[in-house]
């Protein structure tokens, strides 16, 4: 009841038609609702940043899909899906009650500026890796490719994350990297400078999914939120988990550290929907 309410309060929704709330609502701050009461309504923001989390209550037992797949509902009716960096137009939603009912969400996606952003002093075989090494960052890409594709009950994605550690954003989610003049993918998560051997909390509770030294990212832990949404760990110095512990929000996970491709001590905190990652800002700023 505790995560329902606090679904609640973040999309601050009065149970109206949804023709009355595009009337009276902004796309930035509105919410589609359907129904007149809190147990029928189907509630999904209007509008919604590229690499957002969006989150949405409908009556619980209803089917949802997006984009070819069915979506987790909670027993209390709350589903999650990813919006990707890219994603351009109106993103859809399917719903049908209980009662057979059916419902067509349409959900604006807001482009977002993604800057440039240039990192030298990395080590050059992980810019340029030598055709073992391409193998291996290959084999361990593919290990957490798996890991990111549960999909189970648990509902600490519906939590308020917190941050994993305190400190200055050194590097943001889908800004274009270029390593040592030489260009590579867009980042898929967000950088917090922190000193080496800083502790790492859990954002939300989950269980761990993978923890591991890979090459790229050193060491490595991902955990499961629970309907697609993963978290991501990178650099670590330290691991504190192994695969299948169950944490709490809050629980520490790991240390900060500068392994794989660093160039110095600092956290990247990555999120997932499934194969689309998502921003852990926008996480934390709808959490607020």
């Amino acid at each position: 009841m505790a995560i329902f309410a606090a679904l609640l309060a973040a999309t601050t929704v009065a149970p109206v038609t949804a023709s009355a709330a595009a009337q009276t609502s902004t796309p930035e701050a509105a919410a589609t609702a359907i129904g007149t009461d809190m147990d029928t309504r189907v509630v999904f923001p209007l509008s919604v940043q590229q690499g957002a989390l969006v989150i949405g209550k409908v009556p619980p037992g209803s089917s949802v899909t997006h984009d070819g797949r069915r979506l987790r509902v909670t027993g209390y009716g709350s589903v999650a899906f990813g919006v990707a960096r890219d994603q351009e137009g109106p993103v859809q939603v399917s719903v049908t009650r209980p009662d057979g009912v059916a419902d067509e969400i349409s959900i604006a996606v807001q482009p977002r500026d993604f800057p440039v952003e240039r990192v030298n002093g990395v080590p050059g075989k992980t810019v340029k890796p030598p055709p073992a090494i391409a193998k291996r960052i290959a084999r361990e890409q593919a290990l957490v490719t798996a890991a990111r594709e549960r999909d189970d009950p648990r509902t600490g994605f519906a939590e308020r994350f917190i941050w994993p550690v305190e400190g200055r954003i050194s590097g943001r989610f889908g800004n274009q990297r270029i390593y040592n003049g030489t260009p590579g993918s867009a980042h898929s998560g967000m950088d917090i400078a922190a000193a080496s051997g800083t502790p790492v909390k859990a954002p939300a509770s989950g269980v761990v999914t993978f923890a591991g030294d890979l090459y790229l990212t050193g060491g490595t832990i991902l955990l499961d939120h629970g309907h697609g949404v993963s978290s991501n760990f990178l650099h670590l110095s330290r691991m504190d988990v192994q695969v299948g512990d169950e944490v709490r929000q809050g629980d520490v996970i790991g240390a900060v550290g500068a392994t794989g491709r660093a160039t110095g001590p600092h956290l990247h905190w990555g999120m997932n929907w499934l194969t689309v990652r998502i921003d852990p800002l926008l996480v934390l700023e709808r959490g607020s």
